[in-house]
């Protein structure tokens, strides 16, 4: 899928996700803690941009992190665009689709994996294909 394929109107997207994923991603929310449908889930697959089906993260890079939010050591390639956030009083890295420009969460340099990050990524994001 090409990257215009997906320039929708706030109503088109409106008609593709729910409301808590198009506050998530249209509106740069971030679901509860600990609720999200993907925080323990450890099947063997891939985890796709609800917005667009572009692949975004590879089961074998997730991890528990008891931070409330599914979290991965890397992104599949080239997938993944990273924009600086200074929302909320902090300083952080926020990661969109980079096919789609949704927002799906943030990186943090604090993962206990080698390659030290963690993405911390909102389930309401994502869909799951085994």
């Amino acid at each position: 899928m090409s990257k215009t394929s997906f320039k929708k109107t706030e109503d088109q997207w409106r008609e593709i996700l729910d409301d808590e994923s198009y506050h998530v991603m249209r509106e740069k929310g971030t679901e509860y803690p600990h609720t999200g449908e993907y925080n323990t889930h450890f099947e063997n697959g891939t985890y796709v941009c609800k917005g667009c089906k572009e692949p975004l993260f590879a089961s074998d890079h997730k991890f528990e992190s008891n931070c409330g939010w599914p979290s991965f050591s890397d992104s599949l390639d080239g997938k993944i665009r990273y924009e600086p956030d200074h929302s909320h009083g902090m300083i952080r890295i926020e990661i969109l689709c980079e096919n789609c420009d949704s927002h799906l969460g943030h990186v943090f340099p604090d993962g206990p994996t080698p390659s030290q990050r963690r993405y911390c990524v909102n389930s309401a994001s994502l869909n799951f294909k085994s």
